[in-house]
């Protein structure tokens, strides 16, 4: 992997490949000024972009997104990042460590403890890049396989790509005996900032937003810093949320936890985009188009990658010509971009049976006028 290693600091349960947006720049990112994804993810989009030595934005509702996007544009050395940790763990302090019977059962205590004394830490202050980069390398540890021989994770079994949910983790680790390993978090700290931030990278430069996409007054914030700049957004390359797909926040509580969320699973969709039906969900990706297209350079490229959920029987090419019917941005291709890899899943020892896999698409447009 090498110079790529940092795109996998944390996963997450929707992310596309690397190549998409590596080979949309290639394509298309001569001269480009800023890259620009509205709904940024793990921030797969702006990882791109500063290997293509390109400024970017990323967009997000989700806290958690939001945390790995900035993870990927900082700065910072393996040494910075431990000594963070250290001064963080050495302060004797007792931290307010979540009750209950999963939290018994999916961490250590000590660890738990100790993962509670970094949670507070870097609630309290995220501003440095050294701190930025811990929050996601713990992030990306928190939950996943366990490995006796070299842990990688601080939980009990578990998924690594999305959270499962409390009573059902619960039955699952009782009916195998499934212990929580007393790991040593400082390794495993240092072992991934070794593997992430170990390695020579372009300079990254950029800003991420926790906001909706669809307002106006999000890009409102996009384009004060853009006109500091005398720049504009060039290509603006992403993935919205599929219709139907809106447990973002649910199906990564405990990451959602770590950054300051609550200890119990939140279901609410607040700041996301809506799914109550299709054309409505139309008219919100509709908004999106709009307001990128508000702060994008004439000629700018639009790409998106689109697909849909096996629970909402849509085309997916259908959805996204007409939310882009009466924007200023032109279809010039749409192309299949294969079935979506559902990858090697831990997941997978959770979750019921594989579904159909979907094709998914891509759509290339471009800005008129």
């Amino acid at each position: 992997m090498g110079i790529t290693n940092l795109n996998a600091i944390c996963p997450y349960f929707t992310m596309f490949p690397l190549d998409f947006p590596l080979s949309i720049l290639e394509q298309y990112g001569e001269g480009a000024q800023w890259v620009l994804d509205p709904f940024c993810g793990r921030g797969t989009t702006n990882f791109a972009a500063r290997l293509h030595n390109c400024p970017s934005i990323g967009i997000d509702s989700s806290p958690v997104a939001v945390a790995l996007t900035e993870a990927k544009l900082v700065n910072t050395t393996v040494t910075q990042i431990m000594r963070t940790a250290d001064k963080i763990l050495s302060k004797d302090i007792i931290p307010d460590i979540p009750q209950g019977e999963f939290w018994e059962h999916a961490f250590d205590y000590e660890v738990l403890s100790n993962i509670c004394k970094i949670r507070e830490a870097l609630v309290k202050s995220c501003d440095s890049e050294a701190r930025i980069a811990l929050r996601a390398i713990m992030l990306g540890a928190l939950h996943g396989p366990q490995s006796i021989n070299s842990p990688s994770y601080f939980s009990n079994q578990c998924p690594r790509t999305y959270a499962p949910k409390p009573a059902y983790a619960v039955r699952f680790w009782k009916e195998r005996n499934f212990k929580p390993l007393k790991v040593d978090i400082l390794s495993i700290i240092k072992k991934r900032a070794e593997r992430y931030y170990g390695q020579e990278l372009p300079n990254g430069y950029g800003f991420v937003i926790k906001g909706d996409s669809t307002t106006g007054r999000v890009f409102a914030r996009v384009k004060r810093v853009l006109d500091k700049h005398n720049a504009k957004v060039s290509m603006i390359i992403t993935s919205p949320p599929y219709y139907g797909m809106k447990t973002y926040i649910a199906d990564q509580w405990i990451r959602n936890w770590f950054l300051g969320g609550p200890d119990v699973v939140d279901y609410s969709t607040n700041g996301q985009i809506k799914h109550s039906g299709k054309e409505v969900f139309i008219k919100e990706l509709r908004k999106v188009w709009n307001n990128t297209a508000e702060i994008s350079s004439r000629n700018a490229i639009l790409a998106i990658r689109f697909g849909s959920i096996n629970d909402r029987k849509v085309n997916p090419e259908d959805v996204i010509k007409d939310s882009l019917s009466g924007t200023l941005w032109e279809i010039k291709e749409i192309r299949s971009a294969g079935f979506a890899k559902k990858g090697r899943r831990q997941a997978d020892t959770f979750a019921e049976k594989n579904k159909e896999q979907i094709e998914e698409i891509d759509i290339i447009a471009v800005k008129r006028g």
